[in-house]
């Protein structure tokens, strides 16, 4: 699954395709096998007489529900259904993200150099270099990938190409040719609902929900209804303030999804001075990557030594990561660059899990995926300030990976709406004055970055908050919404979304088209019905980043505490009883929201 997400090729697709349900099979015939399930039962039934310590005792806990959930306590009849079920599933999942590939690789946007008014010499180059690889010298050639998508609509005066690239990005496999996903998303629906109601379940919602931090939907929705309603006025404002800008430029016209980052970018150099291609030069991958691992070594003590080991494409860098005591914590891929083989976005997983054989701990093997912005010609890499906090999020989900330290593999996973934590709360660091001065440095000059800048990247840290903070609540009620379908759904798929998203609705929908049939997350890629995690899991860091910023953001107390009762633990305890160990109290939503600039 990682190197498919990484690497892909017609043969690894086709290999795909042929494995995948053969895993999910292999998966069954463990879970749903009788007399396995009766050994385990047997010792789940005497366990207040066996004198389990509290590790033990989680990892029969777990195991006994993960066999229940995955249907053990089913009759033959209904075992082979749910065997069927799963297969589809898995090719279900393939086809999606196969569909998905090909819609971001198949779009191209070429233009003369006539149509790049406003454009930045980086996006223009990374232009000129693409439509050479493609045969088209003289021509500027943009995709959508966001290396090369997000500069165009930031920057490009030329309204109605915003328009044509952004409507091509909103409607990835939903234009009825041979990529499109919307009888997937039937299908997909169709089995999980199907699946939730044979394990006892009114809907697949209610059966993810059920083995999370969070419990129930209700609880999801309660949280996600907290966060949203102080955020939704905000965020009309936010709106209101970029469409005093396009009035100025086009007065009568109606502000549009593909307005939104060329007049945030104009809304920010007014209210801050600051904008996007001024930071880059102080944010070249190798200095941003630096940081990274200074911070880890402020943090937590250890240290990273590039390696030569096997790697499955020329972009890949390895690494060796050191503990503070010299010893061997584990291996970390990095590779940052988009390419055709790879998926969008960015993630990070493991190839080898940490585990003990024989007494030894067996060392992790980690990859942080990408993609960033290449390097043009003799000039580096040089990042977004967004495509810094990435790297830094990824980070954070690596050293959760690394510094796990789990007796039982069977309790090496978090529940899904806490793995976002360690990600989240390392993208603090990100725009802290007293880190940024340590590190951000010009590319070319070496000189630091300068105060005033880093003064309005802090004041700036709240920019736009109350938007991108609906954003993402949209995206968690749409996966609510089409998990908590309680039967097979065979209706319109934009009619849906439009419906689903109603409540946190923003800026004009774009008729025609949809977001779904390119929601990777949740049809493709393991968050179905957790999509709400990232925004569970970002009320935890906020509070739990306020500690840092009461003791110190490099005290070691706090990160040693932090690593001792988060990071190492996996999930050998409930994610609450770990985080109220390392922060004293529950999470509150309060410092979320007063991290965001809305607490009045």
């Amino acid at each position: 699954g990682m190197l498919c997400a990484a690497e892909n090729t017609s043969e690894m697709q086709a290999l795909e395709e042929q494995i995948m349900p053969r895993m999910a099979a292999h998966a069954d015939k463990i879970r749903l096998n009788g007399k396995l399930f009766e050994r385990i039962k047997a010792v789940y039934d005497r366990r207040a007489a066996l004198g389990l310590d509290a590790e033990q005792s989680r990892l029969l806990e777990k195991t006994y529900r993960s066999f229940v959930r995955a249907g053990a306590l089913l009759d033959a009849e209904r075992k082979a259904r749910l065997k069927a079920i799963n297969e589809e599933l898995s090719l279900t999942a393939v086809k999606f993200g196969q569909n998905l590939l090909a819609e971001n690789n198949n779009y191209a946007l070429e233009l003369a150099s006539s149509d790049l008014d406003g454009i930045p010499a980086t996006a223009r180059d990374l232009a000129r270099e693409k439509a050479e690889a493609m045969g088209r010298k003289g021509k500027y050639v943009f995709t959508l990938h966001k290396p090369s998508l997000i500069p165009f609509l930031t920057y490009s005066s030329k309204r109605e190409l915003r328009e044509q690239i952004y409507k091509a990005y909103l409607n990835r496999c939903n234009n009825g040719d041979e990529y499109d996903n919307k009888q997937l998303i039937n299908d997909f629906i169709r089995l999980r609902t199907e699946k939730a109601h044979l394990l006892g379940y009114p809907s697949y919602a209610a059966y993810v929900v059920d083995d999370e931090m969070a419990g129930t939907t209700d609880a999801v929705y309660g949280l996600l209804e907290e966060i949203w309603t102080p955020a939704l006025e905000s965020a009309k404002g936010e709106l209101a303030e970029m469409d005093t800008l396009l009035q100025k430029d086009i007065p009568g016209a109606t502000f549009e999804s593909w307005d939104w980052w060329y007049y945030a970018e104009k809304l920010r150099k007014q209210n801050y001075a600051l904008d996007e291609e001024m930071l880059r030069p102080y944010f070249s991958l190798e200095n941003v990557q630096g940081g990274i691992f200074y911070l880890a070594n402020r943090l937590y003590g250890i240290t990273f030594q590039p390696i030569v080991v096997p790697l499955y494409h020329p972009d890949a860098v390895a690494y060796e990561v050191l503990d503070a005591d010299g010893s061997h914590l584990g291996v970390l891929y990095f590779d940052y660059f988009p390419r055709d083989g790879k998926s969008q976005g960015a993630w990070c997983g493991n190839y080898v899990e940490q585990t003990y054989k024989d007494g030894k701990r067996v060392a992790p093997v980690v990859s942080v995926v990408c993609n960033f912005t290449r390097p043009v010609r003799n000039t580096p890499a040089l990042l977004t300030l967004d495509e810094t906090e990435t790297l830094f999020h990824e980070f954070g989900h690596a050293l959760h990976f690394l510094f796990h330290d789990v007796k039982y593999r069977g309790l090496a996973e978090v529940e899904g709406d806490f793995v976002e934590l360690p990600s989240q709360l390392m993208e603090n660091w990100a725009t802290e004055k007293e880190f940024l001065d340590l590190w951000a440095v010009h590319y070319e000059t070496g000189e630091p970055m300068p105060a005033e800048i880093v003064d309005r990247i802090v004041a700036a840290q709240n920019y736009l908050a109350a938007y991108s903070n609906v954003r993402q609540l949209s995206f968690g009620l749409t996966d609510m919404a089409w998990h908590t379908i309680t039967e097979p759904f065979e209706g319109d798929v934009e009619q849906f979304e439009v419906a689903s998203m109603a409540p946190t609705q923003v800026l004009p929908v774009v008729p025609g088209t949809a977001m779904a049939p390119a929601f990777g997350h949740i049809f493709s890629g393991g968050y179905a019905a957790g999509y709400y995690g990232y925004k569970w899991a970002e009320v935890l860091e906020a509070d739990a980043f306020s500690l840092f910023k009461e003791k110190g953001i490099f005290n070691r107390e706090v990160s040693g505490s932090f690593r001792e009762n988060i990071l190492s633990k996996g999930g050998t305890e409930h994610p609450m009883e770990l985080y109220v160990r390392f922060r004293g109290h529950k999470p509150e939503t309060r410092a979320l929201i007063e991290k965001m600039g809305l607490g009045k």
